[in-house]
């Protein structure tokens, strides 16, 4: 890769270096001719030159870079991902990790990545672009000290069709507005049609499970259904119970439009121009949709074939995802999957850190802004934006995101749970659904059933110890 990479070093310095003048003081920490290695943990090597490596190694021609693919952790039979993970860090050594946010929190504790702090801080290193927030949640869940950074993010936001809003006199939906308020907005548009040609409010989520948007509510409020730390149920709480409420009436108003639910039609012999307009709120028959960045690249796709670029959607703008109320500042759609932080037995820390300016520095923003960010959105907000800056594309970043994790301690419960228990959440919503018995009946039992799920394993485990127990203490004798 490398001898290959060194044939096009002179085409990428032409093409990009002319603009390397403007990075100011963010290149002089290190001494360009000086030789240096770097061992950097990612997917694998071709992906790494496509994403960082070939502008990077154009600056840094003396920095020798070797990549640590990660495929080997998840090939084979391989099932302990965690020990394999741990075992790679140890056995390869590398400068730079790519961690998600459980990793960075575990290795942070354990105080096995670089703190970032001081070397942010006598750098100079440029903080006021970056995505609002995303520096206070990674100190928060790093324990109070930033110890990794991220390129790219990832975030949802309300879409809105402007001409559907006017047809039917609706007032358009503003930033922080909280779910009950969206899907009010939602249930102001007909419902009257053919399942396959009518308007439809709000598209959100995939199969239209009761319990499924339930936890999206619930999650939005910072909810959850069980403490898994504690291995406690906590379904039948008021506030879940209002969450339950709210996603069975929504579901009963018919203004919900769901992937999975109103798309039977198989796709195998669609058209090009049919796949282009499978989603109703590109082919104009949806007021509102919850997506990402991807979805203005799906409009744009469609709006280029000149078979159907009529009947895309023209006039339409974005706001922030729906909120809880009890948190209208917060997003729980908003992450930071591929955090880069550097180990602290990293021989090679100063090297390691001009690679995390580069990769969350400005010039690196404004190069990948001229592509499809289909790997998230910069954290440097100043390319957030469309060609006419008429949009408003503050809305991907215009929340801060939110700590709560809904899946927060989930190793700890039994494996057999989650799919014993919604097997269970899907017979009890089922009743509900058919008018069998109410929210609260079935919440209650949930309750129950889950809390019996639980304590089924923890006597197994008890009984299973003095029986151990037992066997070393014969053993032994």
């Amino acid at each position: 890769m490398r001898q290959w990479f060194k044939c096009i070093i002179p085409f990428i310095i032409f093409t990009f270096l002319l603009s390397a003048c403007s990075f100011g003081g963010s290149n002089e920490g290190l001494d360009k001719n000086k030789p240096a290695t770097l061992k950097v943990m990612y997917y694998d090597e071709n992906a790494f030159y496509q994403d960082f490596g070939m502008v990077f190694t154009a600056l840094y021609p003396n920095v020798e870079i070797e990549v640590l693919s990660t495929q080997s952790l998840y090939t084979g039979e391989q099932t302990d991902y965690e020990a394999a993970f741990d075992k790679f860090i140890e056995e390869k050594q590398p400068d730079v990790v790519m961690l998600d946010t459980e990793r960075y929190k575990k290795l942070a504790q354990d105080g096995k990545l670089y703190n970032l702090d001081a070397v942010i801080e006598k750098s100079k290193y440029d903080t006021e672009g970056l995505v609002p927030g995303m520096l206070d949640y990674l100190k928060e869940i790093g324990g109070g000290s930033l110890f990794g950074i991220t390129p790219n993010f990832y975030s949802q936001v309300l879409f809105y069709n402007k001409d559907l809003f006017d047809q039917f006199k609706v007032e358009y939906p503003t930033d922080r507005m909280s779910w009950d308020q969206v899907i009010q907005l939602a249930r102001r548009f007909s419902t009257e049609g053919d399942p396959k040609e009518r308007i439809y409010g709000l598209k959100m989520g995939y199969s239209g499970d009761l319990f499924e948007v339930a936890s999206m509510f619930a999650s939005s409020e910072g909810i959850n259904y069980v403490n898994a730390s504690k291995k406690e149920m906590t379904i039948n709480t008021d506030s879940w119970k209002k969450a339950a409420q709210t996603a069975l009436d929504a579901l009963g108003s018919d203004a919900l439009y769901f992937e999975g639910k109103n798309n039977q039609e198989a796709t195998m012999n669609q058209t090009y121009e049919q796949y282009l307009l499978r989603d109703p709120f590109i082919s104009g028959r949806l007021a509102m949709a919850i997506g990402d960045n991807n979805y203005i690249n799906q409009i744009k796709e469609a709006s280029r074939n000149e078979a159907v670029k009529d009947q895309v959607v023209q006039n339409w703008d974005l706001v922030s995802a729906p909120v809880g109320q009890q948190n209208p500042d917060q997003s729980n759609m908003i992450s930071f999957q591929n955090l880069f932080a550097i180990t602290s037995e990293s021989a090679n820390k100063e090297t390691a850190w001009e690679f995390l300016q580069y990769i969350t520095g400005e010039e690196y923003a404004r190069v990948k802004s001229k592509s499809n960010n289909y790997n998230g959105l910069s954290v440097r907000t100043k390319y957030i934006s469309d060609e006419t800056n008429t949009r408003n594309y503050a809305a991907f970043y215009n929340l801060k995101p939110s700590t709560f994790n809904s899946f927060k301690d989930f190793d700890k419960l039994p494996q057999s749970f989650w799919s014993e228990f919604n097997a269970a959440t899907q017979l009890e919503f089922q009743k509900v659904e058919k008018d069998e018995q109410s929210i609260d009946e079935a919440l209650d039992m949930l309750q129950v059933k889950g809390q019996e799920m639980l304590m089924k394993e923890d006597s197994v485990t008890q009984e299973a110890a003095p029986a151990a127990e037992a066997s070393t203490t014969t053993s032994v004798e």
